[in-house]
C-alpha cells in the first residue's frame, strides 16, 4: 500500500511539472505572439507615417508648382501692362508737347 502510495504521489508530481511546463511554454509562447503583434503594430504605424509623409511632400510639391505657375502668370501680365503704361505714358507726354507747341 505505501508503494502504491508512493507510485501516485510520483504519478501526481510528475502531472504538475508536466502542467507546469505546458503552462510556462503557453505563457512564453503568448508573449512571443504579443512581441510579434507590437512589432507588426509598430511596422504598420511606420508604414502608415511614411505614406501621410509622401502625401505631404506630393502636395506640398503640387501647391509650390502652382504658386509658380500663377507667380509667372501675374509676372507677365504685368510685364505686359508695364508696356501698354509705358505707351500711354508716351502718348500723354506727346500730346503735352504738341498741345505747349
Amino acid at each position: 500500500m505505501k508503494e502504491a502510495e508512493a507510485d501516485a504521489e510520483e504519478t501526481i508530481a510528475e502531472a504538475e511539472a508536466a502542467r507546469e511546463a505546458r503552462i510556462s511554454e503557453a505563457r512564453s509562447e503568448a508573449d512571443e505572439i504579443v512581441a510579434d503583434a507590437e512589432a507588426e503594430a509598430e511596422r504598420l504605424e511606420a508604414d502608415r507615417l511614411e505614406e501621410a509623409r509622401e502625401q505631404i511632400e506630393e502636395k506640398r510639391e503640387e501647391i509650390i508648382a502652382e504658386g509658380r505657375r500663377e507667380r509667372t502668370e501675374l509676372v507677365d501680365e504685368a510685364s505686359d501692362r508695364v508696356d501698354e503704361v509705358v505707351e500711354f505714358a508716351v502718348e500723354r507726354f506727346e500730346e503735352a508737347v504738341h498741345a505747349q507747341a
